[in-house]
């Protein structure tokens, strides 16, 4: 029965690279079906990255046929069967519309990924998660209680095999500590005018300064806040029409759209970390 998989990789570029995966594929009895490439002449990386199909069910074999490969080359690579979901915690505070969205697009199947489990330092959306059928798990943070409230969390992460951790307006900053444990497989979304409007209510302060532009960024989580390596951005279009509501409204349609992006291109592989940037294969 022919099975799908994806593999990914970069690696210092040197002459023949695409022909040796190309080859090495072949040699495995592979069909190429989608493959992308990029030589980053800044660092002298190469990444690729390849949806392949072949009779082979058993990811053992391949995965130690490629590590062989992989070896005569230095490349850092994943191989990953197409047909096993990406498994997914969510974290929330208050603010529901990501969350929302991302509920909404997984079970509509726009998203490939498994979502095990949500957390939450607030109850509020305790009733959103019982009507998709998800554990909901209620950890309240305190400064005092920080540290053994990520515990938990890391605990729940751990427990359900989760890949990916997404942050849909979860409202409290992520130690250090947690964040090197989630580090590549964290993926959180804020509005783009930090670090210039920082604090609860950015749609204010852009408000007050009359902004032309609001928007959202998605990035991985990393212990410098809000400065991880950025998957998409998007934004839109304001004027002296808009009232704090209005831009509140477009801004987190905007922040809602990003992240389902970022997480969609995350959870088909199609993102590489390259330093503190990424190459996104859309």
């Amino acid at each position: 029965m022919t099975q799908a998989y994806i593999l990914t990789l970069s690696c210092p570029d040197r002459r023949g690279l695409v022909h040796a995966v190309s080859g090495f594929l072949l040699e495995q009895g592979a069909n190429i079906e989608e493959a992308s490439q990029f030589n980053d002449s800044a660092t002298g990386l190469f990444f690729m990255r390849v949806q392949f199909a072949c009779d082979s069910a058993d990811i053992a074999a391949l995965k130690e046929a490629t590590a062989t490969m992989a070896a005569t080359y230095g490349m850092k690579w994943g191989l990953h069967s197409i047909a096993e979901r990406m498994k997914t915690v969510l974290m929330v505070s208050r603010q529901g519309h990501c969350l929302n969205d991302l509920l909404f697009r997984w079970k509509s199947g726009q998203l490939p990924v498994d979502i095990k489990a949500i957390i939450s330092n607030h109850r509020d959306f305790y009733q959103l998660a019982a009507s998709y059928n998800i554990p909901f798990h209620h950890i309240p943070v305190t400064a005092a209680t920080k540290a053994q409230a990520e515990a938990k969390q890391f605990e729940i992460i751990e427990a359900e095999g989760a890949e990916l951790v997404i942050l849909a307006r979860y409202m409290q900053v992520l130690s250090n500590d947690l964040c090197q444990k989630l580090a590549g497989r964290a993926i959180n979304i804020h509005h783009s005018f930090l670090p210039s409007f920082k604090g609860a209510k950015p749609y204010y302060q852009a408000h007050d300064r009359g902004v032309k532009l609001i928007g959202a960024t998605a990035h991985y989580v990393t212990a410098d806040l809000d400065e991880g390596p950025i998957i998409e951005q998007d934004v839109a279009r304001a004027d002296h029409t808009d009232t704090v509501d209005d831009l509140t409204t477009r801004g987190q349609d905007t922040e809602s759209q990003v992240l389902a992006r970022a997480v969609k291109w995350h959870s088909e592989r199609r993102v590489i970390l390259n330093g503190h940037k990424t190459v996104v294969f859309r």
